[in-house]
């Protein structure tokens, strides 16, 4: 186990890449709240399975588009911890669609989880870091976000948003110690993706020079490292874990 008493929140927490950065975080001497909205079973499993390990993580249902939500999430995490050095912005939806059947409604929900998310989750959380000027942001995006995605218009515009958010955010929270940075996964072996038919994903893996599919461990090695000292001159960065599909 790495050092103790680092506390950290991990949003979409339940399921692929949010359990895999969780369930490292945790071994590695991390106590993380795991958010979720709609699979509170497998966050709860998950983190009855941490616990018999030793490792203090804990579940809490909400929408991440909720300001008020959000806000009861750090205040959770405050009330038992006492302390939030790390929010991880991971939670997320995907669809695919042409732009031409975009419903305004297909738009917004998009925008809501996907963009909209890490406003309500940072403004409840950097007003803490910011007072003891130390914090540590890390957002989600993909590799859709920085090239685009026929059929995913929507969402590649969403996620292109997080690459700028971190961005305006790093240089606005630099002064306060405070990092802001961004992962952008390639194709990973989620659920996110098990839409894909095997077709595709041979498709796509032979395009990348890597020549495989990521996995959510790929990424969660990515957040830990991000999370911790030896990245801490790091701020502001897109990394992209994508197996050289987007160089």
């Amino acid at each position: 186990m790495g050092t103790a008493f680092r506390t950290a929140i991990v949003t979409g927490g339940s399921r692929g890449i949010g359990a895999a950065a969780v369930s490292l975080l945790a071994r590695n001497g991390w106590r993380v709240a795991v958010g979720c909205y709609q699979r509170l079973e497998r966050a709860n499993a998950l983190c009855a399975s941490l616990a018999a390990e030793g490792c203090q993580v804990f579940p809490f249902q909400g929408d991440v588009a909720s300001a008020a939500e959000m806000e009861a999430l750090v205040q959770a995490v405050l009330e038992r911890w006492g302390q939030l050095d790390l929010f991880v912005n991971n939670a997320g939806i995907a669809q695919q669609k042409l732009f031409t059947d975009l419903t305004e409604e297909d738009w917004d929900r998009m925008f809501a989880v996907n963009a909209r998310s890490l406003f309500t989750c940072c403004r409840a959380a950097v007003p803490h870091m910011v007072r003891r000027h130390t914090g540590n942001i890390i957002n989600i995006s993909s590799i859709w976000g920085q090239v685009g995605a026929s059929c995913e218009v929507h969402y590649s515009a969403a996620k292109a948003a997080v690459i700028g958010f971190t961005k305006a955010l790093a240089k606005e929270l630099g002064p306060s110690g405070i990092r802001v940075n961004c992962v952008a996964p390639g194709v990973i072996a989620t659920e996110m993706n098990d839409a894909l038919d095997p077709e595709t994903l041979a498709a796509l893996r032979e395009e990348t020079p890597l020549g495989s599919i990521g996995t959510p461990e790929d990424v969660a090695r990515t957040i830990l490292w991000l999370a911790e000292e030896g990245s801490a001159f790091i701020t502001g960065q897109v990394i992209g874990v994508n197996g050289g599909f987007v160089i």
